[in-house]
């Protein structure tokens, strides 16, 4: 999850800045049109969705499920490599035998590689699987909002990214949570 989150608050602050480039622009163009600018925390809103909560448990479970299938790689690896340095101690072991130890150790530790970077991706596939729909629900609950109370641009403070919120800044989180009927 942190490689989304960083991806989803390099993309926010992106945004954000092009938004307040285009507020600073409306500003100076239409000076006498009042803007109706509110705020929300997304990290806060997301926290509070059940969905959100529900999501992270799959991931998790996901998750545990390839750590068990790469722990038990790894104890295969490390019996077999044991046995492998056990027999090259006594010098019993043949050079075709050794060649062929050294050969399925050496396959050993490519599949548990391999195991590993496709797990990652999977985990990767899955938080964008089970999060999209949270995160998309959220911005929809947002807009709905923001069109319904007449807001020109609602900021997100939850990415760092707001220098100065006006005190004519409505914070819309609370009426995001009743949309969302988590409240």
């Amino acid at each position: 999850m942190p490689e989304i989150i960083f991806i989803l608050i390099n993309m926010k602050k992106y945004l954000v800045f092009l938004l307040i480039s285009a507020v600073i622009l409306s500003l100076s163009v239409n000076a006498q049109d009042k803007l109706k600018i509110g705020h929300i925390n997304s990290q806060e809103l997301l926290a509070a969705m059940p969905a959100s909560d529900s999501a992270q448990k799959k991931l998790e479970k996901i998750a545990r499920e390839h750590e068990l299938v790469l722990e038990e790689m790894s104890v295969e690896f490390n019996k077999k490599f044991e046995a492998y340095r056990k027999a090259m101690e006594a010098g019993t072991m043949s050079d075709l035998a050794r060649a062929t130890k050294e050969a399925e150790l050496e396959d050993l530790q490519n599949r548990i590689s391999t195991f590993e970077q496709t797990a990652q991706q999977d985990i990767q596939q899955k938080r964008v699987e089970l999060f999209t729909p949270v995160q998309e629900a959220a911005l929809n609950a947002v807009n709905e909002v923001a069109e319904e109370n007449g807001f020109t641009y609602i900021l997100d403070t939850g990415m760092g990214s707001v220098v100065y919120a006006s005190p004519d800044s409505k914070d819309i989180l609370q009426l995001v949570k009743t949309k969302l009927g988590l409240e």
